[in-house]
């Protein structure tokens, strides 16, 4: 069944659009439920998305470190849309949840009887001052802002001496503790070249640990003493400007002058239209306020929502959205919340410790280890781990996950 184009009006009533399922978001979620709704005998499923490209972020880190190209992340986004979707290519711009319905900028209104959300986050440029600036000038940059991706290797790999600075970002952020990925292995890179010890690199991390879990954290903590990296915790930089970097901790700012690349990656938080349409809870970033169990929202039930912008308490990842995305395709067709299906919080960390080798850090809602292989241990960073992330993955996620099969 083909997909349909732009412009195809189901359902209209009132002038208004109208379809079964409407799900806002056309990254790793959104594609990847259109596609199990659509395996799972839905009819009628509209995907809106306006970004032309789609893309596999966790390559993303890979770009970063030398070890991928954009080229082998990206694919058109029409040719990932699932087949038998109506596509829309307009960006939302608010949300009436008790309809509900959805508004485009180009003022085209959508309605539906079951709405998903799951845009994903958006950069929090004001949360940092001086960072947008710092990106133009070309001294900052990180491998979660696309633009500035490609740019990473250039210059982490011209660095011979100086003082480098590497961030991983406070949640919500898309899957933040893999800001780790870029730091170790240009670590690993520079101590190959024999210049590792004319650096200072620093990491600034948000909480004690790099992930606050103790296992994961035992092993981190080991690597980065190797690479003589110095550990800067509960903390965040504040304010950049002129390769200056200020960090705030909780015993006051520290500056660091001479900055010569700084990998800071900007806080997140969700689209502005899902707090002004009423979509948020008490999340500081406006997360989308669902049961963390169901995926339904707690005051709309006709509003469900995963994936980075779902306040589920856990760090978002794409493991997580695999085990979302089996839940929410169930109940969004349960016919009562006896039926329901439950999201027991899984996620999933993988962070390279060298150029060759990755730890899979997997845990549930409370943090706790939930393997999904009783062994090997794959806290233990491995070369076969490394390679099912950078080659595998990426492989399984066009061919199987985005068409619904995994």
């Amino acid at each position: 069944m083909p997909t349909t184009v732009v412009g195809v009006r189901r359902g209209a009533e009132d002038g208004v659009e109208h379809h079964e399922v409407v799900i806002v978001g056309g990254g790793n979620a959104g594609i990847s439920l259109a596609a199990r709704l659509l395996r799972q005998g839905a009819r009628d499923v509209a995907l809106l998305e306006p970004s032309p490209v789609h893309r596999y972020r966790p390559l993303l880190s890979y770009v970063g470190a030398g070890e991928a190209s954009m080229s082998s992340l990206e694919r058109p986004a029409a040719d990932v849309a699932p087949d038998g979707c109506t596509r829309v290519t307009e960006q939302v711009v608010a949300v009436d949840p008790t309809e509900p319905s959805v508004t485009t900028r180009a003022g085209r209104r959508i309605g539906c009887d079951r709405l998903v959300v799951c845009p994903g986050l958006e950069e929090d440029w004001d949360a940092t001052p001086g960072l947008a600036e710092a990106y133009a000038a070309g001294w900052a940059g990180s491998t979660f802002v696309v633009d500035t991706a490609p740019r990473v290797w250039p210059a982490l790999r011209g660095v011979t001496r100086g003082r480098v600075l590497f961030t991983v970002p406070p949640e919500p952020a898309p899957c933040g503790v893999t800001a780790l990925k870029p730091l170790l292995m240009a670590c690993d890179h520079w101590r190959r070249g024999g210049v590792l010890g004319r650096l200072d690199v620093r990491v600034v991390l948000p909480g004690r640990g790099p992930t606050d879990v103790p296992a994961a954290d035992r092993v981190l903590e080991e690597v980065l003493a190797s690479y003589d990296v110095q550990v800067v915790r509960n903390a965040r930089v504040s304010a950049l400007g002129d390769h200056r970097v200020t960090i705030t901790t909780p015993d006051g700012e520290q500056a660091l002058d001479d900055v010569t690349f700084a990998h800071v990656v900007p806080h997140y938080r969700a689209p502005r239209w899902v707090v002004e349409s009423g979509l948020a809870g008490p999340s500081a970033a406006g997360l989308v306020d669902v049961d963390p169990l169901t995926l339904q929202h707690r005051s709309h039930p006709a509003v469900w929502s995963l994936g980075d912008v779902a306040d589920v308490g856990t760090r978002p990842s794409g493991g997580a959205l695999r085990k979302q995305v089996d839940v929410l395709a169930h109940n969004l067709a349960a016919g009562d919340r006896a039926s329901l299906r439950h999201y027991d919080g899984y996620t999933v960390m993988p962070i390279t410790v060298s150029r060759r080798r990755l730890m899979l850090v997997e845990v549930d809602r409370e943090g706790r280890l939930s393997p999904t292989v009783p062994f090997p241990d794959l806290v233990r960073p491995r070369t076969l781990t490394w390679l099912v992330d950078r080659y595998a993955l990426p492989v399984t996620y066009y061919r199987r996950i985005l068409r619904g099969k995994v």
